[in-house]
């Protein structure tokens, strides 16, 4: 380590700020290689050296990365469904009344939106296999908490398990940067398609699994409404061993150690070019966009069953609208990366906008027996919230840096949780105080917003970062 001092000249007479900050992160660099575990340090970087070195060996580690992070959402997206599926039953069922069904979901949510920070910071300061993987393992202790609490009966343990079950679901959006950290920016939007439409797979497995997984439970002697949080349990936990066995290299360090390399050499190429600097205007445009169509995607879709219910439709009914509804969220993601990568972030962008106001107006206008018009008006709500969702993410991956990029990631998630959970409890009051119709209107108006935003940030455009 003294060799990489006195090559940057630290103490000599002509000292430059950035002389420091890099001789600096070099020091950070060398001491995530030595806590990875390797015992031969200069083995450890010369391994770093030659993803450095070598544009072909990165961009074997980006698919090799996309691969195991595909395989981890697949199991994180099981373990999110099957809990959520029954959380507000097994609270109703311990509770014995329908006043505190909603707790679940809020404690999720709140669980949710801390972990997401937290997760974000772990992933900056260690890599992201450690982020990622102690956010899924935490999701699987919270899941067997939430078993203990069920077979004990304690609802003080349910409410804290739930809390600490969010984590996973915070995770399983987190994994979604994983891939970028290695891509190009002709790239990012793919990569993040790739792990979205992969936890539609997990995802539509879980809730499939809620009645074989509640026989089980019963075979073995615990309430069957734990049942999907067994199966929450060890597919949270596995998907944590599988990015904490198999993501190694870690993509993060090896793009912050390229960036470093790179800004020492002063060459900056597509997946590294300042190392320093971020920009906020990206980032503000970024969390708008993915914090709007989070709030009035989950406004309106939490409202539509309630409606549905007051016209006649019974539950396979709202099942199936809400079904067609889940998949235009994920399964369009692999279109919707390639079109953001190649027509533009901000023309996909202004299409969530217009979209969500689509479904807005056309959800508002339904007649309430009319299933066709309801199910196409919650398609192109799932549809406008991905167009939003993958636009956003590769927006904020363009304005961040290897030095910045985790830790402002997961802040932003913090934002997004937390809309989602508004719009949530304000749907209830609005409707409650006007009409399904009204709600439905002020959601697609609102997504309008998304506009003037975009163009404001199109004023100067959007500066492409490592």
């Amino acid at each position: 380590m003294s060799q990489i001092i006195e090559n940057k000249n630290v103490f000599g007479k002509n000292l430059k700020w950035y002389d420091l900050v890099i001789s600096i992160y070099h020091v950070a660099i060398w001491r995530g290689v030595v806590m990875s575990g390797k015992r031969n340090v200069s083995e450890a970087i010369n391994m770093y050296q030659a993803y450095i070195d070598s544009p072909e060996k990165r961009q074997a580690l980006y698919r090799r990365t996309l691969i195991i992070v595909v395989l981890s959402q697949i199991f994180g997206g099981a373990g999110l469904a099957a809990g959520i599926t029954v959380g507000a039953l097994l609270a109703q069922d311990m509770l014995g009344t329908d006043n505190f069904t909603g707790v679940p979901t809020a404690l999720f949510t709140l669980g949710s939106a801390g972990s997401a920070l937290l997760v974000g910071r772990l992933s900056q300061r260690f890599g992201r296999r450690s982020g990622l993987a102690a956010g899924f393992l935490a999701g699987g202790i919270g899941a067997i908490g939430v078993v203990i609490a069920a077979i004990t009966n304690n609802i003080f343990l349910l409410f804290i398990s739930l809390l600490i079950y969010g984590s996973g679901g915070a995770t399983n959006l987190q994994a979604r940067y994983a891939g970028t950290d290695l891509a190009n920016s002709k790239q990012r939007a793919t990569a993040i398609s790739i792990a979205m439409v992969s936890t539609t797979f997990g995802a539509v497995a879980g809730p499939n699994l809620v009645d074989v997984m509640g026989s089980f439970a019963m075979k073995i002697g615990v309430p069957a409404l734990s049942g999907p949080f067994i199966l929450a349990a060890a597919a949270y936990i596995l998907a944590g061993m599988i990015l904490l066995v198999l993501l190694r290299p870690d993509p993060l360090v090896v793009a912050q150690a390229v960036a470093v390399e790179q800004r020492k050499n002063k060459v900056f190429s597509d997946v590294s070019i300042n190392t320093l600097t971020m920009n906020k205007k990206g980032i503000f445009t970024a969390a708008t966009l993915m914090v709007l169509t989070q709030l009035v995607m989950v406004a309106i879709m939490t409202m539509t069953p309630v409606h549905m219910g007051n016209h006649g439709h019974g539950l396979s009914e709202v099942g199936i609208i809400i079904g067609f509804h889940v998949g235009a969220m994920y399964l369009p993601s692999l279109l919707t990366g390639v079109l953001v990568d190649r027509i533009g972030r901000l023309y996909m962008a202004i299409a969530a906008g217009v979209t969500l106001l689509a479904a807005g107006v056309l959800a508002a206008m339904a007649p309430g027996e009319s299933m066709p018009l309801l199910t196409l008006a919650l398609i192109l709500l799932g549809l406008g919230w991905n167009f939003g969702l993958i636009s956003g993410t590769a927006i904020l991956v363009d304005s961040t840096n290897s030095t910045n990029r985790a830790k402002m990631q997961g802040t932003i998630d913090v934002l997004v949780a937390l809309s989602g959970a508004t719009g949530g409890v304000l749907s209830g009051v609005v409707v409650a105080n006007s009409s399904y119709a009204v709600l439905s209107i002020a959601g697609g108006v609102l997504s309008l917003f998304l506009i003037p935003v975009l163009i404001w940030s199109s004023a100067k455009k959007i500066k492409v970062q490592a």
